[in-house]
Formats: structure tokens, sequence, C-alpha cells
């Protein structure tokens, strides 16, 4: 019963995957897109993902793995090279990932030392980060829930409390529709901050440690998005209720905190500091543990080595330290900056390419077949709108994901080839 995993462990997974550097770190990108409208970025990114836990409940209830969206691909698409290549690019996103909430603690830790902290120091402290949080991992998923509740309800306390008090100093001339951005950059915002949301699919992850999931993962995945939807919707607002346009921008990078001086003072900036600090952790500890299980399931198909399925160090699978080992090489040797806007589009795909598979297995999960392909529809027409935006903005970036994407595929071909070789020597 260690390894069992609660309905409130796995809905504060999915608010820790969810509410991670993201509300922190790309309120000032929001709000440049969408101007005093980004809470209407944040509903729209929110109704987006309410869709996908539509499609990701069904399946996840017909189908309770550890591996989630690994599951789901393999049974919509099969067990060849397209499930291979999206579940390897998956996995890569979640690196990517981990890598990047792990950058934004060591920020905000360091900050309470030292006003201009070295490169060497930010990547020590984000690389011991990952560390510990591999360590808790390899206690078992209980833990794992069980810090992950902890974590979570910490920061959104903090949350609700800066939400709870900024909305009584707001000033509604700053939200009036004057300061609204056009339409298309309204829904520029939603695909950006689309990151802040993907973190709802850790909880299929946690499926196969759940009693009872056809029942309690519904439960969890809805309960989690809503919640996650409710706070987004009241930080969004204190922050552009409390600063105007230009002054967000200027605070881009810590948009957040610097909303909070208005009415909490220096306090209020430390207090949103430390609920960053337990942000990127709950996010490092439920990303990293979804992370591992897309790699073990991957393998446990055939579609990555099988060393990715081994028991590790006290039990831990190779999966878990060769993910931990490649967040930390992402750190060590990536300035992951300018590709921050790549992980909601890999996502998008992602969560398409599931929809994409339902479709094909409608009769086994006895899901509407409308509201899957308003998901699909949706989440290819995010991607579209996002990637012009990144386009615009970092090119780079979008030829890096495509890099990733036809590498994910190459890499899966060869491997293939090589397990037929293998096998037909042996």
């Amino acid at each position: 019963m260690k390894d069992r995993i609660s309905l409130v462990a796995a809905i504060s997974i999915g608010i820790g995957g969810m509410i991670g550097a993201g509300i922190f770190s790309i309120l000032g990108v929001v709000a440049q897109a969408s101007g005093a409208a980004m809470w209407l970025s944040f509903l729209i990114g929110g109704v987006v993902a309410l869709f996908s836990t539509y499609s990701y409940a069904k399946l996840g209830a017909k189908f309770p793995s550890a591996g989630g969206a690994v599951e789901f691909l393999a049974k919509g698409w099969g067990t060849g090279t397209i499930s291979g290549g999206l579940n390897l690019f998956m996995w890569i996103g979640y690196v990517i990932a981990i890598a990047l909430y792990a950058q934004g603690f060591s920020s905000y830790a360091l900050t309470f030392f030292s006003a201009v902290p070295s490169p060497i120091m930010t990547k020590a402290v984000a690389a011991g980060a990952v560390i510990l949080f591999t360590i808790i991992n390899m206690l078992g998923a209980g833990d794992v829930g069980k810090a992950e509740t902890f974590i979570v309800a910490v920061k959104v306390s903090i949350l609700v409390l800066f939400a709870g008090t900024g909305l009584f100093f707001i000033e509604p001339s700053n939200l009036a529709p004057v300061h609204w951005n056009s339409t298309e950059y309204i829904f520029f915002g939603a695909g950006v901050l689309f990151i802040g949301y993907e973190g709802f699919g850790l909880i299929t992850n946690a499926a196969g440690n759940m009693d009872n999931p056809s029942k309690s993962l519904p439960k969890a995945l809805y309960l989690a998005v809503f919640i996650v939807i409710i706070i987004y919707l009241a930080v969004s607002i204190t922050v552009s209720g409390n600063l105007t346009t230009g002054q967000i921008s200027a605070a881009r990078d810590f948009a957040l905190a610097e909303a909070a001086k208005p009415f909490l003072g220096m306090f209020g900036f430390k207090l949103i500091a430390v609920a960053a600090l337990f942000s990127t952790a709950s996010a490092i500890n439920a990303t990293l543990f979804g992370g591992s299980n897309v790699s073990y399931m991957v393998a446990k198909e055939g579609q990555l080595p099988a060393v990715f399925a081994r028991d590790g160090i006290k039990g831990a699978t190779g999966g878990l330290l060769i993910t931990s080992l490649m967040v930390i090489c992402f750190i060590l040797f990536f300035d992951l900056a300018g590709i921050a806007m790549m992980g909601s589009g890999a996502f998008l795909l992602v969560y398409a390419a599931v929809n994409a598979g339902h479709l094909r297995i409608l009769k086994q999960t006895g899901a509407k077949g409308w509201l899957v392909a308003i998901s699909l529809i949706l989440c290819l027409v995010m991607f579209a709108i996002l990637e012009v935006y990144t386009y615009r903005n970092a090119p780079e970036a979008v030829y890096t994901m495509i890099a990733l994407l036809i590498g994910s595929f190459a890499a899966e071909i060869v491997w293939q080839k090589f397990r037929k070789k293998t096998s037909i020597n042996s």
C-alpha cells in the first residue's frame, strides 16, 4: 500500500505539474501578447485543456497504467514507428520542461542570497534540485504523492492569499477593453501559456498506482484542471488590475512578484518568491515522476532500449535515472530560454496525436466522438497559432522543435531496425 496514490495526491500531482514555473515566468510574455485581456487568454487555454481532459479521462479509465499518454498512443496507433516517435518526442519534451523548472527554481532560490548569482552557481543549484527530487522519486510513488500534496498545499495557499487580497486593490480601469490587444494576439497569448496547463496529463501516469482508477482518475483530472483555471483567472486579473501593461512588460520576468508590491510591499515580493520556489519544486517532482514513467513504458513497449525499464539503485528504474541525467545535461550545456515556447507546441502536438488515435478506438472507450474531434481540432488550431507567434518572435525555437521531432522519429526507426537485426541474428 506504500506505493498507492490517493485521489488528493493525484489531484496534487496534476496541480503541481500545471502550476509550475509557467505562472511565474510567462505572465509577462502573455501580457505582452494579449494586453489587459491576459485573463481571457488563460480562459481560452483552460477551455482547450478541458476538452483534452475529457479525452484523457476516457482513455485513462479504460487503459490505466503508469505510462499515461504512452499507453494511449500505443492503443490508438499501435506499437509502431508513429507511436514510438511521438513517445520519444514527448519524453524529450518532459526533459526540457524539467530543466526549465529546475532553472526557475535555482533563479528564485538564489535571490535570497545574491542579487547577481554566478552562472555556475545557478546551474549547480538547478542540478542539485534535480538530484534531490530524483531521490524522492526513488522512494516510491506513495512518497511522490505525499511530497506533492504538501508542496501544492503551500504554493496554492500563497497564490490564494495573493489573489484574494489583491482583488480588493485592483484598479478597474486597468482591465478596460481599451487596453486589450487584438483578438489575434489574445489567441497568441493562449497558445504561449498552454504549457501552464499541459501538466494535467501527468495524473494519468499515476493511474497504475491508484485504487479504482476508472472512477478516481476522471475525478482527479477534472478537479485539478478546474482548480487551476480558477487560480489562473484570479491571479491574472489581480496582476492586470494592479499593474498597467507597461509595468507588466517592464517586470516581464517577475511580473507576479512585482504585482504583489502595491498591496503587500517587499513582503509580498518575497512571499511570491517563496511560492515560486514551491511551484518550481513541485513541477520538477511531478514532471520527473511522469517523465520517468513515460520512458519506462516506452521501453516496455520495445520502443526504447531495455535499460530504461530495468531496476537501478534502490529500485529506481533506468528511465528515472536516465531522465535525470538528461535533464542535468540540458541544464549544464544548453541555454533553454530561447526554446521555452517550444514546450507548449510540443505538448499541443502530442495531445493532438492522442486525440487522433482516440478517434480510432472510440468503441473501446465509449467516448463521444464529436467531443474528441473538437479536442483534436482545438489542439491543432492552438498549435498553428502558437507556431506563427513563435516564428515571429523566436524562429530558432521553431527550428529546434522541428529538429527534435524529426530526430525522435529517426532515432525510433534506427532502433527498430537494430532490434529486428538483433532478433534475426539471435
